[in-house]
C-alpha cells in the first residue's frame, strides 16, 4: 500500500528533496501550502524554496520565446506571493529572476546584432578610388551597377561625350571602362553601353548574376525554414543556460550572504564594547563571532519573549531544538555559543532594555525585511530597543543580506504586521480569564528609517537614505508590480 505522505513537504528539507522527483505543478503547489501553513517561515528559507523552485521551473519550461518564460516566471511568482504577502523575500527573489532574464535577453541581442554587423562588413567588399579616379573596389572590379542609371537614353549619352561646365568632363565619365556581370541585364533592357571584350562575354545572363531590383548577397547563405529553427534553438539553449546559471549564482549568494556580513564586523565592533542585540539571528550570531575572532566585548541578549524566547535560549547555551529546522538559526548552520568563543554574554528579559540601555555602546539588530524607504521588518521588540537607543543617542546597526531589500512601499505598515498565537501569551486552559480579553501577539515590528543609523549588508555598510540604489541596481522598474497586473503599465 503506497504511502499517505507521498509528495508532502513539512519544511524546507523535505520540499528540497521532493523537486528532485515530484512533477513541476506539483512542487508549485506543494510550496504555496507550506507557504501558507506557515511550514516554511522567515526570510532565509523562503528565498531558499523559491529559489531551488524558479530553477526548476526555467529548467522544464519550454519556449521559444523570452516573453513566454517572463510570464511563466510572473505566473508562478504571482501565485506564491498570494500565498504569503508578508514573506517579502519572495517577490524579490522573483523580481531577481526577472531583471536577470532581462539582462541576459538584452546582452545576447547585443551580441547577435554585434555578430550580423561584423557579418556584413565581412561580406561587402570596400570602395577606394585609384589615382585615375576612377571608382573600384579592393579586387580592382568595379562595383558600378547600370540599374541605378536605367532611365538614361541615347541622346543623353551622346551629348555627354563632349564638354560641359565640369570642366570639360562629364558626370558618367567617373564610370568605370569594365562593367561587372549586372550589366547583361541592362543590356537586355535596352540601355546601350560602352562596348568591350567584356560586355560582349557577359551580355548573356550567367547563374551568379544578380537579378533586377535585387542585390548581392555578398557571401551570405541562404536562409531557410530549416536553418532558422535550428538557430532559434541554439539560442534559446544557450539562453536557458545562462539562465540557469545565473539563478544558481543567486542560491549562491544566499548561502554565502551571511559570511560575507561578518567580514565586515572588526570594523564596527570594538574591545571593552557593549553590545546589545535581539533574538536569535544566524545573522547576528556569525557577525559577532567573527569580531570575537579579534576583539573582546559584552553582549547583552534581549530574549524577545514570546514568539522566539526559546530559541534565544537556545543560542545562549549553544543548544538548538529540531524542530527550528526552519527558523533563521538551524542545527547544521548553527557554529558554537557566543561563550565559548570568549564573549561575555547576558541574557535579559525585555522589559528592562530601556534601563541598560545608557550602558550600551551600540544596538545590533537583525531583519525580516527592509523597505526601500530604510524601514525594517523585524522580531517583535525591535521596535522598542530602537526608540530606546535613540533616546540614549545609541547606534543602531542593522545587519541584512541585499535579498531581504524589497522595492515594494506600502502605504500601510499595519498590513506587514503578522500576528501569531495569543496562547503563548495567555493559556487557553484560563478560560475566565480569556473570555475578558482580547490578546494580541504580534511577530513583527515595524522600525522607520529614522530610528536606524547604518545598514550592514554583504555589499558593504550603507545609510538607510542610500538603499534606493541598491533597489535600483536589483530591480528592474518593469518587475517591481509584476504580482499585480493592474498596476503594471
Amino acid at each position: 500500500m503506497p504511502s499517505l505522505q507521498t509528495g508532502y513537504a513539512p519544511n524546507l528539507g523535505v520540499f528540497l528533496k521532493s523537486l528532485k522527483t515530484a512533477p513541476l505543478e506539483s512542487s508549485i503547489e506543494n510550496l504555496i501550502s507550506l507557504l501558507k501553513r506557515r511550514q516554511i517561515r522567515n526570510s532565509r528559507p523562503c528565498a531558499i524554496a523559491t529559489a531551488h523552485l524558479l530553477l526548476r521551473v526555467v529548467a522544464k519550461f519550454r519556449w521559444t520565446d523570452i516573453g513566454n518564460l517572463l510570464q511563466r516566471i510572473q505566473e508562478v511568482g504571482q501565485r506564491l506571493v498570494e500565498a504569503q504577502p508578508r514573506e517579502m523575500v519572495v517577490g524579490n527573489i522573483v523580481r531577481r529572476v526577472l531583471g536577470m532574464i532581462r539582462d541576459e535577453a538584452k546582452e545576447d541581442r547585443t551580441e547577435d546584432a554585434s555578430d550580423s554587423t561584423s557579418t556584413s562588413q565581412l561580406g561587402s567588399p570596400g570602395r577606394e578610388r585609384s589615382d585615375s579616379g576612377d571608382l573600384r573596389t579592393e579586387g580592382g572590379v568595379s562595383s558600378f551597377s547600370p540599374l541605378r542609371f536605367a532611365t538614361t537614353d541615347a541622346s543623353n549619352l551622346s551629348e555627354a561625350s563632349g564638354d560641359d561646365i565640369f570642366q570639360g568632363r562629364s558626370p558618367l565619365t567617373s564610370r568605370p571602362p569594365l562593367l561587372t556581370s549586372h550589366t547583361s541585364y541592362a543590356v537586355l533592357n535596352g540601355v546601350p553601353v560602352q562596348q568591350s571584350m567584356f560586355n560582349l562575354l557577359s551580355a548573356t545572363p550567367t547563374p551568379s548574376s544578380t537579378p533586377p531590383h535585387s542585390s548581392p548577397s555578398h557571401g551570405k547563405s541562404k536562409i531557410t525554414a530549416t536553418s532558422l529553427a535550428q538557430r532559434i534553438a541554439t539560442s534559446t539553449r544557450d539562453l536557458k543556460a545562462e539562465v540557469i546559471s545565473g539563478i544558481e549564482e543567486i542560491i549562491d549568494e544566499l548561502d554565502q550572504v551571511d559570511d560575507q556580513i561578518a567580514a565586515y564586523a572588526q570594523e564596527h565592533i570594538h574591545s571593552n564594547e557593549v553590545v546589545l542585540t535581539h533574538s536569535s539571528s544566524l545573522s547576528v550570531q556569525k557577525f559577532l563571532l567573527k569580531a570575537a575572532e579579534k576583539r573582546k566585548f559584552t553582549v547583552i541578549i534581549a530574549e524577545s519573549y514570546p514568539n522566539d524566547h526559546e530559541a534565544t535560549h537556545a543560542a545562549v547555551i549553544g543548544k538548538v531544538s529540531s524542530n527550528l529546522e526552519s527558523d533563521e538559526m538551524s542545527t547544521e548552520t548553527f557554529l558554537k555559543p557566543l561563550s565559548a568563543a570568549g564573549i561575555t554574554v547576558i541574557l535579559m528579559t525585555d522589559a528592562t532594555i530601556f534601563a541598560i540601555m545608557s550602558r550600551v555602546n551600540k544596538v545590533i539588530l537583525a531583519t525580516h525585511a527592509v523597505i526601500a524607504s530604510g524601514g525594517l521588518i523585524a522580531a517583535a521588540g525591535a521596535r522598542i530597543i530602537a526608540k530606546a537607543a535613540k533616546v540614549h543617542k545609541t547606534p543602531v546597526i542593522v545587519v541584512s543580506g541585499v535579498y531581504k531589500l524589497s522595492p515594494e512601499y506600502p502605504f500601510e505598515f499595519e498590513s506587514l504586521i503578522e500576528y501569531g498565537d495569543p496562547g503563548n501569551i495567555i493559556g487557553y486552559g484560563e478560560g475566565a480569564l480569556v473570555d475578558h480579553l482580547e490578546v494580541d501577539n504580534p511577530v513583527y515590528d515595524y522600525v522607520p528609517p529614522d530610528l536606524v543609523d547604518l545598514y550592514i549588508t554583504n555589499l558593504g555598510a550603507h545609510a538607510p537614505s542610500y538603499l534606493y540604489r541598491i533597489v535600483a541596481d536589483h530591480y528592474k522598474p518593469e518587475d517591481i508590480n509584476f504580482h499585480k497586473p493592474e498596476l503594471q503599465f
